[in-house]
C-alpha cells in the first residue's frame, strides 16, 4: 500500500508502519525471527502464546528496544535516528503490558506531567486535553486521587489515559483490557473504534473477544515469526467444518474441552479424524476456535 496522508507536521506515508527483515535477540535465543509487515489506518490484532514476540515486537515499535538487525519505519521515520525518534514518540500513544507510575503524583499531575513530556501546547490547552482523557476513560472523579490508592483496573485506565493524549496518529495497546469490567471494555472498544477511523492502532492481546470486536486484520506471531496475516474472516474460514459438539469426551488427537452443559466442544486438526463421528454435531467456528486450531493448542485429550 503506497500513498500519503496528512499528519501534524507534513505528510506521512499511508503505511503508518513498515517493517522488514526484523531479528530482536536476546544473547542466542531469538525473539522475533525475520518479520515483514506494513500497516495502515486501523486495527490491527495480535494473537500468540505467551513468548511468542508480541510484547518484544510492540516495544520495537514503540522505540524503546532498538532491532538487532532489519529496518523499522514508524510514521514514516527512522526510529534509529535521534531527532526522528522523538518525532515518533510525539506523535504516539504506547500503553506497555506492565505499566508503571509514580505513586504519589495525582492522576491528574501524572497525566499533565506525560502530557507535559510530548510538548503538548500551552498550559490551558493541555489541561483541556488531560481532562478529555480522562473523561474517556472514566477517571475523571478521581482527578484528585494518589496513584497509589488506585485499584488495578483503575491504574490500567490511567495507562491508557496517558496513550491517548493527543490523539495520537499511532496507537500501540499492549494486553490494554486486562482489570477492565465488561462496561469499562465495551467503553474501551469504542475509543479505539473511533480513534481507528484516522489513526493506526495495534493491539496485542489475549482477549479473543476484543479481536473479534475491533479488529479487521490480524497477525498471529508464533516462535518470532508471522505465521497468519489476514481477516478475522479469513482465519475463521479456515476452521470452518473442524469444530464439533458432542456427549462423549473425545478420543485423544483433538483438541477439546467441558462445556457447561456437559457437551464437549471439539477442534479436530486437519488431516485427523473423529472416531465419534455418529455423536457430533458440526458448529460454526468462533475466532477462538480457529487461532486454536491454526497454533496447535491443545486442550483435554483425555
Amino acid at each position: 500500500m503506497t500513498g500519503t496522508t496528512s499528519g501534524r507536521g507534513g505528510d506521512v506515508t499511508a503505511d503508518r508502519i513498515s517493517v522488514r527483515g526484523l531479528v530482536r535477540s536476546y544473547g542466542s535465543r531469538r525473539a522475533l525471527d525475520g518479520i515483514d509487515v506494513d500497516l495502515g489506518p486501523g486495527v490491527t490484532g495480535l494473537l500468540g502464546r505467551n513468548g511468542a514476540g508480541k510484547t518484544t515486537l510492540m516495544r520495537c515499535l514503540a522505540t524503546d528496544l532498538e532491532a538487532t538487525r532489519g529496518r523499522i519505519r514508524v510514521l514514516g521515520r527512522d526510529p534509529e535516528r535521534a531527532d526522528e525518534r522523538t518525532e515518533i514518540r510525539r506523535r504516539m500513544g504506547y500503553l506497555p503490558q506492565s505499566p508503571s507510575f509514580y505513586p504519589h503524583f495525582t492522576v491528574f499531575g501524572l497525566l499533565d506531567y506525560m502530557a507535559v513530556l510530548k510538548e503538548m501546547g500551552g498550559r490551558r490547552e493541555r489541561h483541556d486535553e488531560v481532562r478529555r482523557a480522562m473523561r474517556d476513560v472514566d477517571l475523571y472523579d478521581r482527578r484528585h486521587s494518589r496513584v497509589r490508592r488506585l485499584s488495578g483496573g483503575m491504574r490500567q485506565r490511567l495507562g491508557l489515559a496517558a496513550a491517548l493524549l493527543g490523539a495520537p496518529e499511532l496507537l500501540l495497546l499492549d494486553e490494554p483490557t486486562v482489570g477492565l469490567d465488561p462496561e469499562q471494555r465495551i467503553r474501551f472498544r469504542d475509543l479505539v473504534s473511533e480513534l481507528a477511523v484516522h489513526s493506526t492502532v495495534v493491539l496485542s492481546t489475549h482477549q479473543i473477544e476484543d479481536v473479534s470486536a475491533l479488529c479487521r486484520r490480524v497477525l498471529c506471531l508464533d516462535q518470532g515469526r508471522v505465521i497468519f496475516d489476514g481477516t478475522p474472516s479469513d482465519l475463521i474460514a479456515r476452521a470452518r467444518g473442524r469444530v464439533w459438539e458432542q456427549g462423549s469426551r473425545p478420543e485423544e488427537g483433538v483438541t477439546s474441552w467441558r462445556l457447561a452443559d456437559g457437551r464437549y466442544r471439539v477442534l479436530v486438526p486437519e488431516g485427523a479424524e473423529n472416531p465419534d463421528s455418529t455423536a457430533r454435531v458440526p458448529v460454526e467456528p468462533s475466532l477462538e476456535d480457529a487461532y486454536l486450531l491454526f497454533t496447535g493448542a491443545r486442550g483435554s485429550t483425555r
